[in-house]
């Protein structure tokens, strides 16, 4: 995994959590106007192991995953990419949400990157 800087480490694991944030309101709302939650718990799910990973690497916390729940959620958080692409090319330049989606795409790479580094290491 690249090396990266202890600001940059901060920025990824507070964007993930952002991110796990907004999953859960969607969650919530969802839950309460009685609408399928399934895609939302799957990438709620994916991103929490995402940001446990990038905790694992950097901070060499535990993590309790299997290798069929890594691989999963990889795939779950590289499925995301191309909506968030697509929102950032509708983002202005220079504005917050570009900022924003700079770092939550940053963090999601990072978190890939540690999952593979996981993967192949316990592989």
């Amino acid at each position: 995994m690249e090396e990266v800087s202890n600001l940059d480490q901060l920025e990824s694991i507070k964007s993930l959590q952002s991110t796990i944030s907004k999953l859960e309101n969607a969650l919530s709302q969802m839950t309460s106007n009685g609408a399928n939650t399934t895609l939302v718990e799957k990438r709620l799910h994916a991103v929490s192991i995402g940001l446990a990973m990038l905790q694992n690497a950097w901070n060499q916390t535990t993590h309790q995953y299997t290798q069929e729940e890594l691989a999963e959620a990889r795939n779950v958080i590289t499925g995301l990419f191309p909506s968030i692409e697509n929102s950032y090319a509708k983002s202005k330049t220079g504005s917050p949400q570009r900022t924003l989606l700079e770092r939550r795409m940053k963090a999601m790479e990072r978190s890939i990157q540690a999952i593979d580094r996981t993967l192949t290491k316990e592989g």
